[in-house]
């Protein structure tokens, strides 16, 4: 296997872990909140459920100073081996963690602390492995080579939908409810051992050796980002906003939104996440290669454009709560979330120079996700219980295409001055 493939490999596996254990925690949080949770109102445990969700992503930024300032001063290499390990172990204990009904309370601490160590080792995944990847490629490819980070993305939440799918399918009903969702978390964790293998026949990253070479590492990364590059971290969170508030709506959301208050099967809910998800694994490196050959930007405002119009027709489709209407809205909405995913990763690189690009790279990923993207599930929840109408997806889905087409509009005029810094 060449060194370009082993990064690829090595990043797809690491992302995938990620994502697969992402898809399980959403495809299953209804028996999640059924399990961890004092039995009562659903609503309530399921709110509670996306909460635990959402406090693992508060973690992300400390992940991503921590595995940021190890990645910017002694390498990518080290910081990507010791992530994937940190999120293998994790992943497992979902699946080996007690029962409310076993130890109580317990139950619901236990896996608040699972996910706060997970999202810690997430925080310097997801931005680091873009970095690694988008500092290997060639000019002519970056933006489909960076987009292969979200192709990965992808291929877990897909994983971990199948794995779901198949022992919904084949498992007797009362063993599935019981044990049977437990057994892919507990695969994640020899998933990461391998990632973990690949990752330690790599080599450094190309960009990273050369900036050491030349003495331009940063002693002090951490507070070099955030001295020097704070316009770029909140640039990097606005045009990553329509990435993460409708991918988590799309991904960790809907399927249980279908089940719960459009009164789908879960075999129909499971069956749309999986549409959505192919969907989207077509369109993200057709989109990328557009983007390698065409005006990226503007690319990309045009799809923000389409977010916005298409947003109420999105929740329009699935109110008639036919699984016809909701599978034309699934794709159509996956069409343009997967066109502008794809581009977004090299976008965010190319922002930080690169004795601090893991480090503000990772902090613009993950401050969105923590602040915007985690908590989208419990807040379209909680506005739906309010207003009692669906219509509130469709208007954060809109704020988050506005924010982004207003950061693109600045990020372009930054390349017109040449104030980009091309890997």
């Amino acid at each position: 296997m060449s060194q370009m493939n082993r990064v690829i490999a090595s990043t797809m596996v690491g992302n995938g872990l990620e994502w697969y254990d992402y898809a399980l925690y959403g495809t299953f949080t209804a028996l999640i909140s059924k399990h961890f949770f004092p039995p009562g109102d659903d609503a309530v445990a399921l709110i509670a459920t996306f909460g635990i969700f959402a406090i693992g992503f508060l973690m992300r930024p400390l992940g991503a100073m921590f595995f940021g300032a190890i990645g910017d001063k002694f390498g990518r290499k080290n910081a990507l081996a010791l992530s994937i390990l940190l999120m293998a172990f994790p992943t497992a204990c979902i699946g080996l963690l007690p029962t409310y009904q076993a130890i109580g309370l317990w139950a619901p601490i236990l896996l608040t602390v699972i996910r706060l160590v997970q999202g810690i080792a997430v925080g310097g995944e997801f931005g680091g492995s873009i970095v690694y990847l988008v500092e290997h490629s060639s000019p002519h490819n970056r933006n489909f080579i960076g987009s292969l980070s979200m192709l990965s993305m992808l291929i877990g939440l897909l994983s971990g939908a199948m794995m779901a799918t198949a022992l919904a399918e084949f498992m007797p009903a009362e063993a599935f409810e019981s044990y049977g969702w437990r057994i892919p978390f507990i695969l994640g964790f020899f998933i990461g051992i391998v990632g973990l293998y690949i990752r330690s026949k790599l080599d450094e990253s190309p960009v990273f050796i050369e900036a050491q070479e030349a003495g331009h590492i940063s002693e002090t990364p951490i507070k070099d980002t955030l001295q020097h590059n704070y316009k770029e971290i909140l640039l990097g969170i606005g045009a990553y906003l329509a990435v993460t508030i409708p991918f988590y709506i799309q991904t960790v959301f809907m399927p249980s939104f279908m089940v719960k208050f459009l009164k789908f099967s879960q075999a129909d809910a499971l069956l749309l996440f999986t549409v959505s998800l192919i969907t989207m694994m077509v369109v993200a490196p057709l989109s990328a290669i557009l983007a390698d050959k065409k005006d990226r930007e503007t690319l990309l405002k045009i799809v923000l454009i389409t977010y916005g119009l298409f947003a109420i027709p999105y929740i329009t489709l699935l109110d008639y709560k036919t699984f016809s209407f909701a599978l034309g809205s699934q794709i159509a909405f996956s069409i343009i979330l997967g066109a502008y995913i794809a581009p977004i990763p090299t976008l965010v690189v190319e922002l930080f120079p690169t004795k601090t690009r893991y480090t503000g790279m990772s902090l613009a990923c993950n401050l969105a996700a923590a602040i915007f993207g985690g908590t989208a599930p419990i807040v379209v929840t909680k506005l739906i219980t309010l207003t009692d109408s669906h219509t509130p997806i469709a208007f954060y889905i809109i704020f988050a295409a506005a924010v982004s087409f207003f950061c693109i509009t600045l990020i372009k005029i930054r390349r017109q001055r040449g104030l980009m810094y091309l890997v």
